[in-house]
Formats: structure tokens, C-alpha cells, sequence
């Protein structure tokens, strides 16, 4: 484990005080969201929603103690696990094709708190009002394929505060160029994920845990091949491109737990932002 996935784990817990309690199960399905089942891999590991994970398996948190108070939950095109620590989404999942790719959905911006969430572990519309923070999307509105999916999109669970400018400029670059890869690929998994680091935190409203970075992981499953962005939550445009298995290493999270130690090594080719 590196000093900053050492860094994340002192962050979160000396901040909240919270035990290291794992709740990773999958949602009861209610306004805004499916519950679309689950699975148990080779590992035993339980894995909900499996059809938008690369070989059916969940994002592994290998820093256990990130597992305090989460909750997996399963929507139409895309799966998150949420944290009532950070009140945000620690990662989020989806499938990208290319048929669904060439769908044009009206964006509706109609954001919501999410209802499957107890009041005191979820994001509330307050929380960002004022905050200079945008809401932002792990995975993206423009990949959505459906009105039920865009409308879900729109979820709190599935949203972080992101500087501004990142999320209008370097985020939504990237986010466009990997829509672009997935139609050239014909399809991908993509996991954009959320990182908490540093000696303290900024909250906003007293609630929401500020990122301080993010990441977004590709696996062509036709190839083998994988990769990443990581992003700083900031305006400078700072972004690296990294395999797997340097970004598990960094995030605490591996976000393709069922692939080969080849492909977690080496860095597809993954275009400039």
C-alpha cells in the first residue's frame, strides 16, 4: 500500500470517526433506479448489477476500511457504490457500445437526492446550492442510451463536488474522447471513481467530502487491453495517463479485479484529452 492510498484511509476515518463496517449490498429497487440482481463470482464475492462490470466482478476496494458504509446501487445503464462517509459515490460502472453510443438523448439536468439513501448518508440539493462546486457526474449524461437512463444519470449517487472548470473543461474531454474510443472499439467497460486524499478535506456544507481527484479506467474486453486517467480536481488541467495496476495503487480501489496481471501492467493506447 503507497503513502497516498495510507493517506486516504487516515483521511477519511480521523475525519468521521467511523468504523471500518462493510455494507456492500445490493439496493432494494425504488424511485430513480433498478435493482437488476446480482451474482456471486469464483472469489465468492457478491457482485450486483454484473452486466455493467468487465467479467460480471464489482470494482474491488482493496483499502477495506473505504468499505464504511457503502452501498451498491444498481441503475438502468450504470452501477455505483456509495459512501455515507463521503456522501458521494466512491466509483461508478458502465458498459459503453457503440449501438448505444449513437443515441441522442435530451440532457434534462434534473437532479435529485437519491431515495434509496438514508437522509444522514446521502447528498441533498442543499448541499450544493452556493457551494462554488459543480455537480458532478461520475458517469457522464451524454452516455446514456435511454430517457429512464438519462433521468437516472441525474442522481446525487451519482455525483461529486467538482471544480468547475474541470468539470466543463479537462473532465468532459475526457469523458467525450472515451465515447469516441468505445465507438471505434465497439464497446468498453469504463469505471470513473472518485479519490480522497491529503491531511485534511474540504466539505461542503458541513456534509459533502470534496474530492481531490479523480479517475476514469478503460478495459476493451475484446483486446485485453486497459488504462486510465487520473485528474486533479482542480483548474490546471494536471491529468496522467496510468495503468490499473499503478491507479489501485493510488485510488484503493482496482477497478477490473477479474482481468490479467499482463493487462493491469501495460497502458493501452488512450487518446489526449
Amino acid at each position: 500500500m503507497n503513502t497516498m492510498s495510507n493517506r486516504v484511509l487516515i483521511t477519511l476515518f480521523t475525519l468521521l470517526s467511523l468504523t471500518a463496517c462493510a455494507s456492500n449490498n445490493t439496493a432494494s429497487s425504488g424511485s430513480g433506479a433498478t435493482n437488476t440482481g446480482a451474482t456471486t463470482n469464483t472469489a465468492g464475492v457478491i457482485s450486483a448489477c454484473p452486466q455493467h462490470h468487465a467479467n460480471g466482478d464489482m470494482p474491488q476496494l482493496v483499502n477495506s476500511k473505504l468499505a464504511a458504509k457503502t452501498q451498491a446501487l444498481c441503475f438502468t445503464e450504470f452501477a455505483v457504490l456509495h459512501s455515507g462517509v463521503t456522501r458521494t459515490p466512491l466509483w461508478a460502472s458502465e458498459h459503453m457500445t457503440y449501438a448505444e453510443l449513437l443515441m441522442d438523448i435530451d440532457r434534462t439536468d434534473n437532479f435529485y437526492a437519491e431515495p434509496r439513501l438514508t437522509v444522514d448518508e446521502r447528498a441533498e440539493l442543499a448541499d450544493y446550492a452556493g457551494s462554488g462546486f459543480d455537480r458532478g457526474h461520475l458517469v457522464p449524461a451524454g452516455d446514456m442510451p435511454t430517457v429512464e437512463a438519462m433521468r437516472e444519470s441525474f442522481s446525487l449517487a451519482n455525483m461529486t463536488p467538482q471544480n468547475p472548470s474541470n468539470n466543463r473543461g479537462l473532465w468532459s474531454s475526457i469523458e467525450s474522447r472515451t465515447r469516441d474510443l468505445a465507438k471505434q472499439r465497439g464497446e468498453l467497460y469504463v469505471v470513473s471513481g472518485a479519490i480522497f486524499a491529503g491531511a485534511s478535506l474540504q466539505r461542503i456544507n458541513n456534509r459533502v467530502l470534496v474530492p481531490t481527484s479523480y479517475f476514469k479506467a478503460i478495459y476493451d474486453a475484446n483486446t485485453g487491453e486497459s488504462g486510465a486517467y487520473w485528474v486533479a480536481n482542480d483548474a490546471n488541467r494536471n491529468y496522467k495517463m496510468m495503468s490499473i495496476a499503478e491507479l489501485t495503487q493510488t485510488a484503493g480501489i482496482d477497478p477490473f479485479p477479474g482481468i490479467d496481471a499482463f493487462s493491469k501492467a501495460n497502458v493501452m493506447p488512450l487518446p489526449q484529452p
